[in-house]
C-alpha cells in the first residue's frame, strides 16, 4: 500500500516518493524469538528436585504466598527447597525460616517408592520447628468415566 501522489512542490520529478507502508517483518522476527526463547525457559522454570508424586483425586489448593517446599526423594535424602539436610537439621532451618515468615506454609513432597513413615517422620519435624501449617503434595488423578448402569 503505497502513497501514490504528487511529488515535493517545485523541483525534480524523479525524485522518491516516502513511502508509507509499514514493514512488520522484524516485529514477527522478534516475536518468533521471544516465542523459542519462552518455549525452552518454560520447561526449566520447574522448582525442586525431580520425584515421582503418588496420584489424588483432591482439588488443587491456591497457595496464598510462596510456600517453603520439602521434598522426600526416592533415595531417602530430605531437601530443603532444592539443597539437601540432614534430618536432624530440619527443625533449626525450619524455625528460622518460621521466625521471618510466620505465616508461610510449608508442602512436603514425598516420592511415591518412600515409606510413609519416612514422610511422617519428616512432617514431625516440621511440626517440631513450630510449624503448624503442613500441606502434602500430590499429582491430580485423571478422572475415570463415570459407568451408567
Amino acid at each position: 500500500m503505497a502513497f501514490a501522489g504528487p511529488s515535493h512542490s517545485g523541483g525534480d520529478d524523479d525524485a522518491p516518493l516516502p513511502m508509507a507502508d509499514m514493514n512488520v517483518t522484524p516485529l514477527v522476527d522478534v516475536m518468533l524469538v521471544l516465542l523459542i526463547v519462552f518455549m525452552v525457559a518454560a520447561p526449566m522454570m520447574v522448582v525442586g528436585v525431580p520425584v515421582n508424586l503418588p496420584k489424588t483425586a483432591a482439588p488443587r489448593a491456591a497457595a496464598p504466598r510462596p510456600p517453603v517446599v520439602l521434598t522426600v526423594g526416592p533415595d531417602g535424602k530430605v531437601y530443603l527447597r532444592q539443597d539437601e539436610i540432614a534430618v536432624a537439621d530440619l527443625p533449626a532451618r525450619l524455625a528460622e525460616l518460621h521466625k521471618n515468615d510466620p505465616e508461610a506454609p510449608v508442602y512436603v513432597r514425598g516420592d511415591r517408592a518412600v515409606p510413609y513413615g519416612e514422610v511422617l517422620r519428616v512432617m514431625g519435624r516440621v511440626t517440631q520447628a513450630g510449624i503448624t501449617r503442613v500441606s502434602l503434595i500430590a499429582e491430580a488423578e485423571a478422572s475415570a468415566p463415570v459407568q451408567a448402569r
